[in-house]
């Protein structure tokens, strides 16, 4: 990450790199990390998610896994007022 970043932004950093609203199914925390169900997978920038501040993603099908730590509820919320 480049400097500081509010909770906000990076949730609308996160939300982008997963193909914009559209792309989402379903988001949902889970323990560290943020599960997704994405419509096009190949719309997730998996790099810009990092740069967001993830520690690490993996995809397997339309699921994505973001791994963003113990504030991952808090972001989930964020994500969801952002939806």
């Amino acid at each position: 990450m480049h400097g500081p970043r509010s909770q906000r932004e990076q949730a609308a950093a996160i939300l982008a790199a997963l193909g914009g609203i559209a792309n989402i199914d379903e988001i949902e925390p889970c323990t560290t990390r943020l599960r997704s169900l994405v419509k096009s997978p190949g719309r997730v920038d998996a790099a810009a998610l990092r740069a967001a501040g993830a520690y690490g993603v993996m995809i397997s099908g339309r699921v994505v896994q973001v791994v963003v730590g113990p504030g991952v509820d808090t972001l989930a919320s964020d994500l969801e007022d952002l939806m």
